[in-house]
């Protein structure tokens, strides 16, 4: 009996599920577009094989690890943070013994259609099936057909893009433009490091753009020059968009002189925290003017509070899973950048949110206006069934399909990027099979969206 019935995610009523696996039959097969994501061009650039089934499933995905240590697993267990695990089946046989946790959740779902899919496993995950599952996993990826370049070719991917550092020399990514195998991996540009004031090594990471740009960053105008440096350089290796990880959505419109003087006190490490949230409202603004420049799409992912145990960030770092969700404010926050730039047709800014309260109250009817706004699907913790749901019921009311970009996944985790879409497309079908159902839409109109909202939407909207 397989991990998955086919029927998965479609509407129980059996003349809507019909139509919807109608729908899904004509894009289930089709590539993967994907243009946000955290995976490392590096697996691709050395080919190298998995070492093992732990740090293939486990050590990259927080969405695990965080389940895990929220019902006492420790993460010292898991071995993570450390660069090659010690003891890869212990880890593996805690994850078994645990993997009930996940009955529910999407991980299951993303989880359950890569042991089936990939690896052939019908048997549910547990403490008794821990070893099979290990063993199956460890000897296949030791085969050429799961090398990572192999599995990028049978996921039929079209186009991957990774999210890289301001100051990242993007190596990997450069040894595949040079190399014979020409699939598309594209470098994402995210100036965090260098323009979040408490971003970790802040004022060190403004350093080492001027070194790497040859432009001087102590001053307003060398460290804006330096930015649009290294933004070019992303441009040259593929890059379509940047990506905005700040605490809000709040943008500003200072003036040249009043930018050039809180520069000076952020630089001098005496800014207090508005201060710091003002800067980063203007470089917001000032991003957005350079995309106007430059033709670089504009992501923003607001609204997440990072690192919220302070003594696991202490310990093991960022990205641990301890970050939580906050309430966010886009029509205020957003003005004065939407004043300057909201009515430009050659800009693309795509709003993502955790704050899913926002979407019918302010980013729909905010898409559904300005001509430079698009919304970014269901992000992170919403980025489930009952979320992407939740995304098509409340924003296309008002912003309607054509103001939202498809489907990102958003993963560290490589072996859920296939799974991920599976379920956005499955969504989608549902969602449109019920609106032919109901005689809301014609059929063959949601043929074509099922064909928009897989591919063409966000090859658009991210210019692939």
């Amino acid at each position: 009996m397989p991990l998955l019935h086919d029927d998965r995610l479609f509407p129980a009523d059996p003349t809507t599920r019909s139509i919807a696996q109608r729908l899904f039959a004509t894009v289930r097969d089709l590539p993967i577009v994907s243009p946000h994501g955290h995976t490392q061009a590096g697996w691709f650039a050395t080919n190298d094989a998995f070492p093992d089934p732990s740090k293939l499933f486990i050590q990259p995905d927080h969405y695990v690890h965080r389940m895990l240590y929220s019902q006492g697993v420790k993460l010292e267990d898991l071995e993570i943070g450390k660069a090659v695990i010690e003891n890869p089946r212990k880890v593996w046989k805690i994850f078994a013994d645990h993997y009930y946790l996940f009955r529910g959740t999407p991980s299951r779902l993303w989880l359950d259609y890569a042991f089936q899919e990939q690896f052939g496993l019908t048997e549910r995950l547990s403490s008794k099936t821990a070893d099979l599952y290990y063993d199956t996993i460890a000897e296949k990826l030791q085969t050429p057909e799961f090398r990572p370049r192999a599995l990028f070719e049978s996921f039929k991917i079209d186009v991957l893009a990774t999210t890289d550092s301001a100051i990242d020399p993007l190596t990997d990514i450069q040894t595949l433009r040079k190399g014979d195998w020409k699939r598309r991996i594209v470098p994402t540009f995210r100036p965090d490091s260098v323009v979040d004031p408490e971003f970790a090594g802040f004022r060190e990471n403004i350093a080492k753009l001027g070194e790497i740009t040859g432009e001087n960053t102590e001053t307003w105008e060398g460290y804006l020059n330096a930015l649009r440096n290294r933004r070019a350089f992303f441009k040259s290796l593929g890059a379509t968009a940047t990506d905005h990880g700040h605490p809000t959505a709040r943008t500003a419109d200072l003036d040249p002189e009043e930018c050039a003087q809180l520069f000076d006190v952020i630089l001098s490490g005496e800014a207090d925290e508005d201060d710091e949230e003002v800067f980063r409202a203007q470089m917001l603004t000032e991003m957005a003017r350079m995309s106007v420049e430059d033709g670089l799409v504009m992501q923003i992912h607001p609204g997440s509070m990072r690192n919220h145990n302070q003594i696991l960030f202490e310990k093991f770092g960022r990205d641990m899973g301890a970050d939580i969700p906050t309430a966010t404010d886009y029509v205020h926050a957003l003005q004065p950048m939407l004043d300057l730039f909201g009515n430009e047709a050659n800009l693309t800014v795509i709003l993502f949110t955790l704050d899913e309260t926002a979407f019918s109250r302010e980013l729909a009817p905010l898409a559904g206006h300005y001509p430079a706004l698009r919304l970014g699907p269901p992000w992170w913790f919403h980025d489930s069934p009952e979320g992407m749901m939740r995304f098509r019921e409340t924003a296309t009311e008002t912003a309607g399909f054509y103001n939202t970009v498809g489907f990102n996944d958003d993963t560290r985790a490589f072996l859920s990027i296939p799974a991920r879409h599976d379920v956005a497309r499955r969504i989608d079908c549902a969602f449109l099979a019920r609106l032919v159902a109901e005689h809301r839409i014609e059929e063959d109109e949601a043929f074509e969206l099922a064909q928009d909202l897989t591919v063409n939407l966000v090859k658009k909207a991210y210019r692939l």
